[in-house]
């Protein structure tokens, strides 16, 4: 869900280079993508950054606290990693995080940490969408703990879920843009993968996926609208 080193640029990046109003392949005659694949928290969800940063706030802390300590401090790097692995458990997690954070409590850091993301509507009406349309969805995303995800939501959004926490491996490890692939049926070339951090995509990329870096609902559902050659939006 969330492995932060930047905010980067605002827009939407595709596979055709940085802010492609088309993206690779979405011109005149290319094959469209056939396969849609989506991170949860950031994309599906509203942005996490800044629900990151009124928990700080709340605490006293540095709106950026969160993620100077997992860009800079080699524990919380490694608390984070082994949480999204499926190798730390959350108690010892929250624990742990919240010693470094010079928290008074570390009870239920999770649940508040991720308290101002909520589902962003207008994304999960255009994957519904995709998928009314013929084209099969999946989820890739790294978990932090895999108790919180909307199960129900997600058996009428995807097609396939990938849960970073459940199969053992995390983005931007190659192998588990395979899985997503996999998991809908359909070969990596053929589908387009969108994530809000956009040191997730390149392994994406190198597979033969289209990209799609999610800063903007608006401009995420519209370049998925010349990739997939449907119309996703309400307006």
């Amino acid at each position: 869900m969330a492995d932060e080193r930047a905010v980067a640029a605002h827009g939407a990046r595709t596979a055709g280079g940085p802010d492609s109003p088309d993206g690779a392949g979405a011109g005149a005659g290319a094959v469209r993508a056939s396969g849609l694949l989506v991170d949860w928290g950031g994309v599906m969800t509203t942005n996490l950054f800044r629900s990151f940063a009124a928990f700080c706030e709340s605490e006293g802390l540095d709106p950026r606290a969160i993620v100077e300590a997992f860009t800079t401090d080699p524990e919380a790097r490694d608390l984070l990693i082994g949480l999204e692995e499926g190798h730390v458990g959350e108690a010892t997690f929250e624990r742990e995080l919240g010693s470094l954070l010079g928290l008074p409590s570390h009870e239920g850091l999770i649940d508040r940490l991720f308290a101002g993301a909520t589902p962003d509507e207008r994304m999960l009406d255009a994957v519904r969408a995709a998928r009314r349309g013929g084209v099969p969805t999946g989820l890739i995303s790294n978990s932090w703990g895999t108790t919180r995800y909307p199960r129900a939501l997600l058996a009428e959004l995807f097609d396939g879920v990938v849960i970073s926490g459940e199969v053992g491996m995390r983005k931007p490890t190659p192998r588990i843009y395979e899985l997503g692939a996999e998991a809908i049926g359909r070969e990596p070339a053929q589908c387009v993968f969108v994530d809000d951090l956009p040191f997730n995509l390149p392994p994406a990329e190198e597979l033969g996926m289209r990209v799609v870096h999610h800063t903007d609902t608006a401009a995420t559902i519209a370049a998925l609208e010349r990739l997939l050659g449907l119309r996703l939006g309400l307006g």
